[in-house]
């Protein structure tokens, strides 16, 4: 090999081995496991009140930090309930209210939880992401909306009106926001999985999260 050959082949094993090395350096690495909540915040997780969807003994708690009026919260909720369809009994969900949006989101927790005293929770849940379009645009809406929404999906409004304002309600929206604080909640939906944050936040990353979580349980 004459000596211009021999450079150009070292030039191009140089080029082969930075290129090797810079794909080594950026190439993604393993998706790092997230760490539990503190022990002295896992009360503040759940409360024996809250909410649940699905199987109330599943060995997988998602538990998400929700609040009716946010649109993220809306357009997750079809992922999460394909989440749980994915897993079957081995998921449940544990709603935690956050009110983040002020008055209409506080009437709209008060609404859902008079759909839970009558049995309705699911399908009032249901209309009211539906149609929260028409009652969460401008934060405040007209007298009586999100109740007349909700009587679409089974709920009685007459005894709605009084079970909204029940001393049990009050204590949920204040206990609720009291943990907000605690947790440092700061946006919706915040998910939690098993105790596990989720950390990048992402459709992708709670379906993972969900299955290692899953896997584990059944190992």
């Amino acid at each position: 090999m004459n000596r211009r050959g021999l450079i150009l082949s070292v030039l191009a094993l140089g080029v082969a081995g930075f290129g090797g090395a810079t794909w080594f350096a950026t190439r993604p690495g393993p998706v790092a496991e997230a760490e539990p909540v503190a022990p002295e915040l896992a009360e503040a997780m759940i409360r024996p009140y809250s909410p649940i969807l699905g199987p109330a003994e599943a060995p997988v708690t998602i538990v998400e930090f929700f609040d009716p009026a946010c649109e993220a919260c809306r357009a997750f909720h079809p992922i999460v309930k394909d989440i749980m369809a994915e897993h079957g009994d081995a998921v449940r969900v544990v709603i935690r209210y956050t009110p983040f949006h002020g008055a209409a989101s506080e009437e709209a927790i008060r609404v859902l939880e008079a759909a839970r005293m009558q049995d309705v929770y699911v399908p009032v849940l249901e209309a009211v992401l539906r149609e929260q379009p028409r009652w969460a645009s401008h934060g405040a809406p007209a007298p009586g909306l999100i109740l007349q929404i909700a009587t679409t999906a089974g709920l009685d409004a007459e005894a709605a009106r009084t079970q909204m304002l029940a001393p049990d309600v009050v204590a949920i929206l204040n206990q609720d926001r009291a943990d907000v604080e605690t947790v440092g909640i700061r946006q919706t939906p915040t998910f939690f999985v098993n105790g596990k944050p989720l950390d990048p936040f992402g459709e992708a990353e709670l379906r993972r999260l969900v299955a290692a979580e899953v896997a584990a349980a059944q190992s």
